[in-house]
């Protein structure tokens, strides 16, 4: 696949194609310190066999796109949520980049599908751009509107501290190795993760001269960009959240609380499911996100843009 930019105030954003030209617009928002190569190639099939015209991007500060320079950063990523002093940028910032990016796929509209932080932003851009999104699917998020010590409320601390203790070489082995790690991290409990599970990901970074998890500082600005856009109740798009039952993260209470807050939110809790999109839930979330579209009212077709 090939790579395009997009551009957005002098930031430049890396888009990929990843096919099914002609179905509908379908844009993949990955999480915190990732790139779009993170999405696994499964999943992204079974999306194009249903109909969608799938396309995904690296946010600001990771994969291909433009990262920040070194010195404006907010220490460590956990203590980037709770600083008071100004974000490098802000997570409208960070939305006004997503729909940059369907400008350059010349999408007027797209269902948008976010996993972890992913949903984070996927969530605010719904609120901040609704004439931009046809339905919006949130996976393994915190609700937009959490600020300060109220996210702590929806997090698993240990996670946090282990994600802090690896260290691995910047090496083919050690990126693999690290891939692994963080993997099992975020995988459910007894899920039994192998290289094979991430192979796919670190090959395709590699390929791409990219190194996902390295730049903490990079993570730091992420998840410190502030947001003041308004709350979830101004979401207008048909919306549904899926939430994995065994997350070791992010708890479930997560979920529930922005389905809540969603006018007419669907919820779904996955049985067995943890944080990872492991092989196991490929096509319960791509029929997930298909239903949802399915449903789509008909003033607001869905096709081609």
């Amino acid at each position: 696949m090939t790579t395009r930019y997009a551009h957005n105030d002098g930031i430049r954003i890396a888009v990929e194609d990843l096919g099914g030209s002609g179905g509908s617009p379908l844009l993949l928002v990955m999480g915190l310190g990732t790139s779009r190569f993170w999405w696994p190639g499964g999943l992204v099939a079974d999306l194009v066999r249903r109909g969608f015209h799938v396309a995904a991007y690296d946010q600001r500060d990771s994969g291909q796109s433009t990262h920040l320079p070194a010195a404006r950063h907010a220490g460590p990523p956990i203590a980037a949520l709770l600083r008071r002093s100004t974000p490098a940028y802000t997570a409208e910032d960070l939305t006004d980049d997503a729909v940059a990016v369907l400008d350059t796929l010349g999408w007027q509209r797209a269902h948008l599908f976010g996993h972890s932080m992913g949903g984070l932003l996927a969530q605010r851009v719904a609120i901040r751009h609704p004439d931009r999104v046809l339905t919006m699917t949130t996976s393994a998020a915190i609700p937009s509107d959490a600020r300060g010590l109220r996210i702590l409320r929806y997090l698993y601390l240990a996670p946090l501290v282990r994600f802090a203790r690896l260290h691995y070489p910047a090496t083919p082995d050690g990126e693999l190795d690290l891939a692994v790690a963080i993997a099992r991290i975020l995988a459910a409990p007894g899920h039994d993760i192998t290289e094979h599970d991430v192979r796919e990901f670190v090959a395709k970074e590699a390929t791409h001269h990219v190194a996902s998890f390295r730049d903490d500082k990079a993570q730091s600005r992420q998840i410190g960009a502030t947001w003041s856009g308004g709350p979830l109740s101004r979401i207008t798009a048909p919306t549904q959240v899926l939430h994995g039952e065994r997350d070791p993260l992010i708890r479930v209470r997560a979920a529930r609380d922005i389905a809540a807050a969603v006018p007419a939110a669907r919820l779904r809790i996955v049985p067995g499911a943890g944080h990872f999109l492991s092989r196991d839930l490929w096509s319960v979330y791509a029929g997930a996100v298909h239903t949802l579209a399915s449903h789509l009212p008909s003033d607001r077709p869905g096709r081609n843009g």
